[in-house]
């Protein structure tokens, strides 16, 4: 029988690993920035985003909180071959999946950060949240986590 410890990923299993913890750092970022923002930053912003940052409602600052600090957490675990990093992922997507769906049907986002801000980064953010589930899924069968 062989022990699930010594099951050893493929060198693909750590770039992917790698390049998700890289894509979760720019979401805390972002989430940072949003935050954080200054008098100087928000002076930068047209009339129409500055109104759509100051109308969200804490409960989506909250759920990006929970979608950007969880993928990052998650791949820290994939990184740690850690088999709660299913969960903490599942959870992070959750914390998508709230967010973007009040972006998407609560506010007019597309109208005021356009296309790419406003629709398909949105969906890139969804996708590889999903992505992310579910390579920890594969990577708990195939046991390269403990």
């Amino acid at each position: 029988m062989t022990d699930k410890l010594t099951v050893k990923p493929p060198a693909w299993f750590w770039i992917i690993s790698v390049l998700a913890l890289i894509w979760n750092l720019m979401g805390v970022m972002a989430y940072l920035g949003n935050v954080f923002i200054t008098d100087d930053m928000k002076a930068e912003l047209t009339a129409e985003q500055l109104t759509l940052m100051e109308g969200t409602p804490s409960w989506i600052t909250a759920a990006f909180a929970i979608a950007v600090w969880g993928g990052l957490l998650g791949c820290i675990a994939l990184l740690l071959r850690k088999k709660w990093a299913k969960a903490i992922l599942m959870i992070s997507m959750f914390g998508i999946l709230v967010q973007m769906a009040h972006s998407f049907f609560l506010t007019n986002a597309s109208e005021v950060y356009g296309q790419v801000q406003g629709v398909i980064m949105p969906l890139l953010v969804i996708v590889i949240g999903i992505a992310l589930v579910f390579f920890a899924r594969l990577a708990n069968k195939r046991h390269w986590l403990s």
